[in-house]
C-alpha cells in the first residue's frame, strides 16, 4: 500500500535588511531570497541543536558506551 505526504508551506512576509541579505548571498552564491532564508533557518536550527547536545555532555555518569556502527 502506498501512502501519500503533502508538504505544506506557509507564505510569510518578512522586512530583512538588504546588506544582511546581500552578504549572505555574496557569503553563499544563493540569489533566492526563499532559499536563502530556508538555509538560514536549518543552520540556525543546527546551531542551537548543537548547544543543547553539549550541555548534555556527561550528564548521565552511569550510562553505558553505546556501541558504534564504525571504530571511532
Amino acid at each position: 500500500m502506498h501512502e501519500s505526504c503533502r508538504i505544506m508551506h506557509m507564505r510569510t512576509t518578512l522586512i530583512i535588511d538588504e546588506e544582511l541579505l546581500e552578504r549572505a548571498r555574496e557569503l553563499t552564491g544563493i540569489q533566492e531570497k526563499t532559499a536563502l532564508v530556508k538555509m538560514g533557518l536549518e543552520a540556525l536550527i543546527a546551531r542551537e541543536t548543537g548547544k543543547r547536545l553539549a550541555a548534555l555532555g556527561g550528564t548521565q555518569r552511569q550510562l553505558e558506551p553505546i556501541p558504534r556502527r564504525r571504530p571511532a
